[in-house]
């Protein structure tokens, strides 16, 4: 069984992202780089099945610009047998939309014909959450979202997601896709032999002229702004000037 799993190079999540100060978008200049940490987890779940004996391949792909490098050898660190780099983009600014990121994994995914495309539930730049949907939309595979448990039994896999209520456990057929929720597992960290090691394994590039498809945006940025300044807070005498200062704000 083979796995495909999609990675995205993201502003590293403790970065405090700073807008232009043209108001077009987020600053990337010198900014560091690192891998979507939903993607982190749908990378290490996908080892997990390979060293259970569930799975033969495991192949990481990322869209976007030629730098997305270093994320893919990361991935490799981590355990990834192969890699794929879709250059899509020129500009670090530039944002592949969630469509044409599942256009251009479907076509990979006609290529290498996986039983499984395990990837992060969103990114943490757009939040969009929607390329896992849209993906499966477009192979007419199931999909099982939000997982916290992947367990593959024959031609199923059983996945319990994180929904508002609780938990609920699904079966779905092979192939599916399959996104990763935050407590689905622990990523490893790459080790020096294994960064090493990265550095020989395959990484093939494409573009996504290659794979016949369109990254034109449908979308634009209007406008990017910080967020508004928290407003001091104050210190009451009582509970009942507490109360009395909720009402008079409409909290209560």
């Amino acid at each position: 069984m083979k796995i495909i799993v999609p990675i995205k190079r993201v502003i590293d999540y403790n970065v405090k992202a700073k807008v232009k100060t043209d108001g077009s978008g987020v600053d990337l200049a010198n900014v560091k780089m690192s891998m979507n940490p939903f993607d982190e987890i749908a990378v290490e779940e996908a080892i997990r099945l390979k060293e259970a004996g569930v799975a033969t391949e495991v192949v990481a792909v990322s869209i976007g610009v030629k730098q997305a490098q270093e994320t893919l050898r990361t991935a490799l660190a981590m355990g990834a047998d192969r890699a794929i780099l879709v250059v899509a983009a020129d500009d670090v600014h530039t944002d592949i939309e969630p469509l044409a990121v599942a256009k251009i994994l479907k076509a990979i995914c006609d290529e290498e014909q996986p039983q499984i495309v395990m990837a992060g539930k969103q990114a943490i730049d757009n939040d969009m959450n929607a390329t896992g949907q849209m993906l499966a939309a477009l192979l007419g595979w199931s999909q099982a979202t939000f997982a916290s448990e992947v367990k593959v039994e024959g031609d199923n896999a059983i996945v319990t997601r994180e929904v508002d209520g609780g938990l609920q456990t699904i079966s779905v057929k092979l192939p599916s896709i399959i996104t990763a929720d935050l407590r689905l597992n622990e990523p490893r960290y790459a080790s020096l032999p294994n960064i090493m090691k990265a550095k020989k394994k395959t990484l093939d590039e494409k573009t996504a002229a290659d794979l016949g498809v369109d990254v034109t945006p449908r979308l634009s940025v209007v406008s990017t702004a910080e967020p508004a300044a928290r407003e001091a807070g104050e210190i009451v005498g009582s509970v009942d000037e507490l109360v009395a200062k909720l009402k008079q704000a409409g909290a209560v």
